[in-house]
């Protein structure tokens, strides 16, 4: 007697379904890992419940199923070439959700946090009940076949208990790393049985009238868009090269082949050998050219002293002369650089750099002998002058971790800028310098020793023909992300400045810049100690700059008697703004302590070595921009080219750093609106004060000078036709509104400038 077919198929389903209850739970194997693939990744792609949760849960089990797939057991260094257990559903779920949000928010505690859980999961008590023995109803066999098989109903039990879980299988199942689904379907082979009956298919019905239907012929195969570009087809890898670094023979020019990006040299918006885009020799040899003219037309009016005998116009007895002033300055800067290296995530194997800047200025005056101390010299000045702003040579000495952190030496005229703002030093000067990161490019350092060079004196740029000065800086600084919290940088800084000039020196006008031309008249030799902290980043919304430094040292003497003083000076800033779509607020703060007393042992006054601040306006700013001469002072300016401190120096480039001055204060608001891609303005008004005019009163020999400089305002637009940097176009303007102080130095006198600035760059 044969087996019926439905039996046949009551068997195959007994069969099917067992066999694949054993498939699914057998383990699988994802692998191998490929470099530079994520863990996250991973995990999102075989967590069993598609949500954030559920990522980092598979993420967790995968790291615990998992420990010797992880170089050093860090959890972020998932190593190439591993085959990773995936942990069963049921082992996902079990971690906690809370513990898989904290791995998340600190990987580099993953295995002391699991550690942790595993041990109190452990020392967990657990209780279950006894189970009743489940009741079996007696089956009858059913009748034996003339095959020999005897089927017989599995005993059904009243109240079935949880089934136990399947063996580990022997032989687990692999998924590659390129499969798009994690958990193939597994096919199964049943025994024949037997022949099946034949379908029953139903006889077709149409019109008599209508022609049985034609089945369309297959459609012709596509050419292949490989031979229509004329590039041969590339054989796909082996499966287990996947995760190995595929060479791609000069990948820069691939681009070029296919005719896609057009190379022009004089077209920097595209891709440019010249430009650094793509090497000129072998895979890692670089060179790139560039070229900035920077145009700067101001009108200003600032007091101005009179001309003396020299005057250009008689019957003017008051110290101040006619304040009208324009000035011309064309600065053309050009920069070539070499690089060696595969600059993409690391940093270059060796780089120089050499960039001469030309510059043009053209000065005009109401009074002679305010541009010249000769006033035959006339009422307007033309110059010329070609510095070497940049000179250096690079090396990369080690890399010291996987992630490319590094230790790389700088030696030569280089740009430098002790804090995120410029407010302690900041200029292209002769240094050699130690830098490089650790911890993934979480710690930056920086460790230098500078030697000043002299300036030119119209154009303010470096003179390499002069002698270096005896003016030593010494500087250490450390950076931190994300400290004290995500999103901000901290820096702290020593920096120790050695001073030892002697000697008188005069600049190319003629004028007294060493000694400066107050008190004695005498070379200071100071050594001076900054101590600081700078942070920069953002607490949500809110931005934040800070910046604190403290001045402590000594110098030989003092500006106004001839007696050894210490030095103690302080300086703080801040400044905060706040992002609401196309525009930004902004609050500041900057307080710079002055002398009180120039008799007594110690000089309270805070003086930067070379400040070049980007605060408050910065050089829209009249304070900040227009050194304002103290007429009937000394040869000094209450405050310097680019500066906001009142230093009483002659100038910030060639005068010692003075800390015997009045001080300073600022509190400012200001705002930036992007009105198109294009078009942004913004606008600054700043209230300063002195910090105490002991200092003034003394030099102007005058009584009841008050602290209150006035109001600074200012409105600037900045225009980029081509929505890039290479071509820009700058209008501002600012004006200085006088308060007591002021007033009582310059009475009668106000200050104003309009400044026009244009920059192509290539």
């Amino acid at each position: 007697m044969s087996i019926l077919p439905f039996r046949k198929l009551a068997i195959a389903a007994l069969l099917g379904s067992s066999l694949a209850a054993q498939a699914a739970a057998e383990p699988y194997l994802y692998g191998p890992v490929r470099g530079g693939e994520q863990l996250a990744r991973i995990a999102w792609e075989l967590r069993p419940d598609k949500t954030r949760i559920g990522t980092w849960q598979m993420t967790a089990a995968l790291y615990r199923a998992n420990p010797r797939s992880f170089i050093e057991g860090d959890i972020e260094r998932l190593r190439p070439g591993a085959m990773l257990t995936v942990p069963a559903d049921e082992d996902v779920r079990r971690i906690e959700p809370e513990l898989a949000r904290q791995l998340a928010r600190e990987p580099g505690k993953a295995r002391t946090l699991l550690a942790e859980w595993a041990a109190s999961a452990a020392a967990a008590p657990t209780a279950t009940a006894p189970e009743p023995a489940p009741v079996v109803a007696p089956v009858p066999a059913a009748p034996a076949m003339s095959s020999g098989l005897t089927l017989q109903q599995a005993p059904t039990p009243a109240s079935a208990p949880a089934p136990a879980p399947p063996p580990e299988a022997a032989t687990a199942k692999v998924v590659p790393a390129w499969a798009p689904d994690p958990s193939p379907r597994t096919t199964l082979s049943l025994p024949t049985l037997g022949t099946a009956p034949a379908p029953i298919v139903p006889p077709e019905r149409r019109r008599p009238d209508v022609d049985p239907r034609s089945i369309p012929p297959e459609p012709e195969a596509l050419p292949d868009p490989n031979r229509m570009t004329r590039l041969a087809p590339v054989a796909m890898p082996e499966p287990w090269k996947q995760y190995e670094k595929m060479p791609v023979p000069d990948r820069w020019r691939i681009l070029n082949s296919l005719g896609l990006v057009p190379q022009r040299w004089w077209d920097p918006y595209n891709q440019n050998t010249w430009k650094g885009d793509k090497p000129i020799y072998k895979n890692e040899h670089f060179v790139s050219f560039n070229a900035t003219l920077d145009s700067v037309y101001e009108y200003r009016e600032q007091p101005t002293p009179i001309g003396g005998n020299g005057t250009g116009e008689g019957g003017l007895l008051d110290l101040f002369g006619r304040p009208q002033q324009y000035t011309l300055a064309s600065n053309l800067i050009l920069s070539a650089a070499y690089i060696k290296g595969d600059t993409v995530y690391r940093p270059p194997d060796v780089e120089l750099r050499f960039t001469p800047v030309i510059n043009y200025n053209y000065t005009a005056v109401q009074e002679a002998g305010a541009i010249n101390i000769n006033p035959a010299k006339g009422l307007d000045r033309r110059d010329s002058f070609v510095g070497i702003q940049e000179l250096f040579a690079d090396f990369d000495l080690r890399a010291v971790s996987d992630h490319y952190d590094f230790d790389s030496i700088r030696f030569g005229i280089q740009p430098f800028s002790s804090d995120f703002r410029g407010f302690l030093f900041q200029d292209n000067q002769l240094a050699i310098r130690l830098f490089g990161t650790r911890a993934n490019n979480r710690y930056q350092y920086n460790l230098a020793w500078i030697r000043r060079l002299e300036k030119d004196t119209n154009s303010g740029l470096n003179d390499i023909s002069a002698a270096l000065r005896d003016d030593d800086i010494f500087l250490f600084s450390l950076y931190r992300q994300d400290t004290p919290r995500f999103g901000f940088t901290s820096q702290g800084i020593v920096a120790y400045n050695r001073n030892r000039d002697s000697g008188r020196f005069y600049d190319k006008n003629g004028f007294l810049q060493r000694p400066a031309v107050i008190g004695t008249e005498t070379t200071r030799e100071y050594d001076v100690v900054y101590l600081g902290y700078n942070g920069d980043g953002h607490f949500g919304r809110l931005n934040l700059t800070t910046s604190a430094y403290a001045a402590l040292g000594r110098q030989d003497r003092g500006v106004f008697f001839d007696k050894t003083r210490d030095i103690r000076g302080f300086f703080a800033a801040a400044e905060a703004s706040y992002d609401m779509d196309w525009m930004r607020f902004r609050l500041s703060a900057l307080y710079g302590s002055g002398d009180r007393d120039p008799y007594d042992d110690t000089a309270t006054g805070y003086d930067a070595i070379f400040e070049n601040p980007i605060f408050a306006g910065a050089d829209s700013s009249f304070w900040i921009r227009r050194p304002v001469p103290l007429i009937g002072g000394g040869g000094v300016a209450l405050s310097q080219f680019n500066g906001v401190l009142a230093n009483l120096r002659p100038s910030k480039e060639f005068g010692q750093s003075n800390f015997e001055n009045p001080g300073i204060i600022l509190v400012g608001a200001g705002a930036d609106f992007d009105i198109t891609p294009q078009l942004r303005i913004f606008g600054n008004a700043n209230y300063l004060r002195f910090d105490d005019t002991a200092i003034l009163e003394l030099m102007r020999s005058q009584g009841g000078i008050g602290r209150e400089i006035g109001w600074d305002l200012s409105v600037s637009a900045i225009w980029r036709p081509f929505f890039t940097q290479n071509i820009i176009l700058r209008l501002s303007g600012a004006v200085l509104l006088p308060g007591e102080g002021f007033r009582a130095l310059y009475p009668d006198e106000d200050g104003y400038s309009v400044l026009a600035n244009l920059i192509f760059s290539y």
